[in-house]
Protein backbone atom coordinates (compact mmCIF):
# COMPACT_ATOMS: atom_id res chain seq x y z
CA UNK A 1 0.00 0.00 0.00
CA UNK A 2 0.74 3.41 -0.57
CA UNK A 3 -0.08 7.23 0.40
CA UNK A 4 -1.70 7.84 -3.13
CA UNK A 5 -2.78 11.03 -1.78
CA UNK A 6 0.81 12.66 -1.68
CA UNK A 7 1.27 15.42 -3.86
CA UNK A 8 4.55 14.44 -4.39
CA UNK A 9 2.58 11.19 -6.10
CA UNK A 10 0.38 13.28 -8.18
CA UNK A 11 -2.21 14.25 -6.02
CA UNK A 12 -3.71 17.39 -6.00
CA UNK A 13 -6.20 19.77 -4.18
CA UNK A 14 -8.69 20.65 -6.87
CA UNK A 15 -11.25 22.39 -4.57
CA UNK A 16 -11.29 24.03 -1.18
CA UNK A 17 -14.18 26.19 0.31
CA UNK A 18 -12.16 28.29 1.87
CA UNK A 19 -8.07 29.29 2.11
CA UNK A 20 -6.14 30.87 4.38
CA UNK A 21 -2.84 32.09 2.86
CA UNK A 22 -0.88 30.87 5.84
CA UNK A 23 -2.68 27.89 6.12
CA UNK A 24 -3.36 26.68 2.60
CA UNK A 25 -5.13 23.58 1.31
CA UNK A 26 -2.31 21.64 -0.28
CA UNK A 27 -0.77 21.63 3.09
CA UNK A 28 -3.24 18.48 3.61
CA UNK A 29 -1.13 16.03 1.12
CA UNK A 30 2.53 17.64 1.40
CA UNK A 31 3.17 14.63 3.63
CA UNK A 32 4.66 17.40 6.46
CA UNK A 33 3.68 16.72 10.06
CA UNK A 34 4.17 20.43 10.78
CA UNK A 35 1.81 21.93 7.98
CA UNK A 36 -2.15 22.36 8.24
CA UNK A 37 -4.71 23.31 5.82
CA UNK A 38 -7.13 26.01 8.66
CA UNK A 39 -10.98 26.45 7.79
CA UNK A 40 -11.96 30.23 7.58
CA UNK A 41 -15.41 29.82 9.83
CA UNK A 42 -18.69 28.68 8.46
CA UNK A 43 -19.53 24.96 7.92
CA UNK A 44 -19.65 23.35 6.11
CA UNK A 45 -16.60 23.37 4.75
CA UNK A 46 -15.21 21.31 1.49
CA UNK A 47 -12.15 19.62 0.58
CA UNK A 48 -11.56 17.78 -3.26
CA UNK A 49 -8.14 15.61 -3.60
CA UNK A 50 -8.12 14.46 -6.99
CA UNK A 51 -5.77 11.58 -8.28
CA UNK A 52 -3.77 10.62 -10.85
CA UNK A 53 -5.53 7.87 -11.77
CA UNK A 54 -8.42 5.59 -10.79
CA UNK A 55 -7.72 4.51 -7.21
CA UNK A 56 -8.35 1.41 -4.85
CA UNK A 57 -9.01 2.90 -1.40
CA UNK A 58 -8.49 0.83 1.28
CA UNK A 59 -7.86 3.53 4.52
CA UNK A 60 -8.18 7.16 4.97
CA UNK A 61 -6.61 8.94 7.96
CA UNK A 62 -7.50 12.59 8.77
CA UNK A 63 -5.26 14.10 11.40
CA UNK A 64 -6.98 17.44 12.26
CA UNK A 65 -7.93 19.58 15.25
CA UNK A 66 -11.27 20.74 16.54
CA UNK A 67 -13.18 18.71 14.47
CA UNK A 68 -16.82 17.37 14.99
CA UNK A 69 -18.16 15.75 12.30
CA UNK A 70 -16.60 14.86 9.06
CA UNK A 71 -17.89 12.74 5.93
CA UNK A 72 -16.35 11.35 2.47
CA UNK A 73 -17.83 10.91 -0.79
CA UNK A 74 -16.20 9.80 -4.04
CA UNK A 75 -16.39 10.06 -7.86
CA UNK A 76 -15.24 7.89 -10.27
CA UNK A 77 -16.03 10.72 -13.15
CA UNK A 78 -12.98 12.14 -15.16
CA UNK A 79 -13.92 15.47 -13.50
CA UNK A 80 -14.93 16.06 -9.63
CA UNK A 81 -18.42 15.77 -10.23
CA UNK A 82 -21.53 12.54 -9.61
CA UNK A 83 -20.27 12.45 -6.00
CA UNK A 84 -21.54 9.32 -4.16
CA UNK A 85 -21.61 9.38 -0.17
CA UNK A 86 -18.74 6.79 1.54
CA UNK A 87 -18.96 7.52 5.23
CA UNK A 88 -19.48 9.94 7.72
CA UNK A 89 -17.65 9.90 11.44
CA UNK A 90 -18.01 12.08 14.46
CA UNK A 91 -15.00 12.97 15.96
CA UNK A 92 -14.18 11.85 19.83
CA UNK A 93 -14.34 15.28 21.69
CA UNK A 94 -10.94 16.23 23.27
CA UNK A 95 -9.42 19.33 23.75
CA UNK A 96 -8.69 21.46 21.15
CA UNK A 97 -4.80 21.23 22.06
CA UNK A 98 -4.92 17.42 21.41
CA UNK A 99 -4.78 16.28 17.99
CA UNK A 100 -7.77 14.02 16.52
CA UNK A 101 -7.08 10.97 14.52
CA UNK A 102 -10.30 9.39 12.43
CA UNK A 103 -9.73 6.43 10.32
CA UNK A 104 -12.15 5.09 7.42
CA UNK A 105 -11.87 1.67 5.94
CA UNK A 106 -13.20 0.58 3.25
CA UNK A 107 -13.75 -2.84 0.96
CA UNK A 108 -13.79 -2.86 -3.00
CA UNK A 109 -13.83 1.09 -2.86
CA UNK A 110 -12.50 3.04 -6.17
CA UNK A 111 -12.08 6.48 -6.78
CA UNK A 112 -10.64 9.18 -8.86
CA UNK A 113 -11.82 11.95 -6.81
CA UNK A 114 -12.28 12.23 -2.66
CA UNK A 115 -13.89 15.05 -1.67
CA UNK A 116 -14.41 15.39 2.54
CA UNK A 117 -16.63 17.67 3.90
CA UNK A 118 -16.65 19.25 7.24
CA UNK A 119 -20.05 19.22 8.44
CA UNK A 120 -19.31 20.95 12.08
CA UNK A 121 -16.69 21.75 14.17
CA UNK A 122 -16.08 22.24 18.02
CA UNK A 123 -15.06 26.09 17.07
CA UNK A 124 -15.41 28.71 14.35
CA UNK A 125 -11.66 27.45 12.77
CA UNK A 126 -11.08 23.31 12.22
CA UNK A 127 -7.22 22.31 11.19
CA UNK A 128 -6.38 19.38 8.70
CA UNK A 129 -3.27 18.39 9.32
CA UNK A 130 -2.86 15.71 6.85
CA UNK A 131 -4.85 13.26 4.67
CA UNK A 132 -3.51 9.72 4.08
CA UNK A 133 -5.01 7.53 1.47
CA UNK A 134 -3.54 4.16 1.28
CA UNK A 135 -4.29 2.55 -1.51
CA UNK A 136 -3.08 1.33 -4.98
CA UNK A 137 -3.45 2.29 -8.67
CA UNK A 138 -6.51 0.09 -10.16
CA UNK A 139 -5.08 -1.70 -13.37
CA UNK A 140 -5.46 -1.13 -16.51
CA UNK A 141 -7.84 1.89 -15.67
Amino acid sequence: MFDVALAEAGAQVVLASSCDEKHPPECVIDGKPDTLWCTTGNYPQELIITFTSLMNINTVSVACYNLKNLSIERSTQHTPIAFEFLEEKEAENVDRYQQQNLEFNFTNTTALHLKFSIESGSGHFVSINNINVDGTAVPNA
